[in-house]
């Protein structure tokens, strides 16, 4: 996928954040962008800066968790520009709370948007890929996909499932010799809304946990990131790491293997203990 012009470009969870800046950057280049997202307004603000920047856009609100849903918006993506060459499954909710603390239903919920939604859309959308002759498959899998942190249990169950069920993907379409390549994203601390929208359980204050993602964790913009991301799949990178933190993350756990997990209950403990 060295040049997007005239490609179709899905992406999910484009109404803020990360999805938003896909859509905008991609469309200035030429491609033809259906976007997607529960939110109405964020949705319709995208939309318009897809359309300033010259781009073609279609969209539509749209909760991946509904696979009837999905299945007929590929449907309706596929009959509007007559093909689809590029997915980006970047949709996701967030929560923070211990095990303990944390109902099924929020593990269901977390699971369904995070996992099942990528899974909805690589579903729906894979024959239309493969049938392009040139596609492209990206899911937003997560740092938190690649090490796990105390009180991100359901964040993490999603985001280490989206990483295997990918790479999975990847190898299967190699085998399969069909013409579209597979990538799993896995951004750091990047400065997006899933945080302050993000739900809680126990005693974690959400607005102090919001506040403490932003001020420590988040460190690269929205905007360089969709870049860093865009640049990887243009190089048909299997594995993208966004941010220094996810790099220096991934080698460190690779190196001291299990023993990260008392370092990393240690200072996120600590840093736990100011959201309560």
């Amino acid at each position: 996928m060295k040049d997007f012009r005239n490609k179709v470009v899905v992406i999910t969870g484009a109404g803020s954040g990360m999805g938003r800046d896909l859509a905008v950057k991609l469309g200035a280049r030429g491609a033809k962008i259906a976007i997607s997202d529960v939110d109405p307004e964020g949705l319709k603000t995208t939309e318009d800066l897809v359309r300033a920047a010259g781009g073609e856009v279609h969209a539509q609100i749209l909760n991946v968790a509904e696979r009837e849903a999905v299945l007929e918006y590929a449907d309706t993506v596929a009959t509007h520009f007559g093909t689809v060459n590029v997915v980006f499954n970047n949709a996701g909710i967030a929560h923070h709370g211990e095990i303990e603390q944390t109902d099924f239903k929020t593990f269901e919920r977390v699971m369904d948007v995070d996992y099942w939604g990528v899974v909805n859309g690589t579903k729906a959308f894979l024959p239309y890929v493969i049938a392009s002759g040139d596609g492209h498959i990206v899911n937003t899998s997560s740092l938190f996909g690649l090490l796990a942190e105390p009180g991100q249990a359901a964040y993490n169950s999603a985001k280490f499932a989206v990483r295997g069920f990918t790479e999975a993907l990847n190898q299967e379409m190699i085998i399969a010799k069909h013409p579209v390549k597979v990538t799993s994203v896995h951004p750091g601390g990047i400065k997006t809304a899933i945080a302050r929208n993000a739900t809680t359980s126990g005693a974690h204050e959400q607005k102090k946990t919001a506040e403490l993602f932003d001020k420590y964790l988040a460190r690269m913009s929205s905007e360089k990131a969709a870049d860093v991301i865009i640049n990887g799949v243009q190089k048909n990178r299997a594995r993208i790491l966004v941010g220094a933190d996810a790099k220096f993350l991934d080698i460190w756990v690779r190196l001291v293997a299990s023993k990260y997990q008392g370092v990393s209950a240690r200072v996120t403990g600590y840093l736990l203990s100011k959201t309560r």
